[in-house]
């Protein structure tokens, strides 16, 4: 199965799929409100307007999977990503990563590899996939590497053309 086949949900309930984004590069990150590392959005937010009318676009997953550190409903999610962090970037409904009830595209997801050959569950709020613009996963990025590290911009500035 294709990504861009598998179907989602936006933060506000509407349909989605990773085909809305076909012809962009997108680095889907599962993301959680009351995390330590949820300064990061700050660094997601910067890579949306820096790249964003390049064809690039950060894709945020809320998960309340890790120690239950996204426990707000829709509205709350969008409120404080807004509010706290002026998120422009789209936002899909809240994900299970893992487990039994892991949404499908994280069943796909997951067999990618990260930089040490690593395949298998999310490790933690955070974790990254670079999406080339032809739908495939180009790179794993672990939840503590910063979205703004010298490898991510890297990564995104060669699927650009940059």
């Amino acid at each position: 199965m294709s990504l861009s086949d598998i179907p989602l949900r936006t933060l506000t309930g509407e349909s989605a799929s990773l085909a809305d984004f076909d012809g962009k590069a997108v680095l889907l990150v599962n993301v959680a409100s009351r995390c330590g590392l949820t300064p990061q959005y700050e660094g997601l937010e910067r890579l949306q307007k820096s790249y964003g009318d390049r064809g690039f676009t950060v894709l945020g997953v809320p998960c309340n999977q890790f120690a239950g550190q996204e426990p707000g409903n829709a509205e709350e999610i969008q409120s404080f990503c807004s509010a706290t962090y002026g998120v422009t970037f789209p936002m899909l409904e809240k994900t299970d990563v893992n487990g039994d009830g892991r949404h499908p595209l994280y069943a796909e997801l997951t067999k990618v590899a990260d930089a040490d050959g690593e395949a298998g569950d999310v490790q933690w709020n955070f974790e990254k996939f670079l999406i080339g613009k032809d739908g495939q996963v180009v790179a794993r990025i672990r939840p503590r590497t910063e979205p703004e590290a010298p490898e991510v911009v890297a990564a995104i500035e060669a699927l650009l053309g940059a």
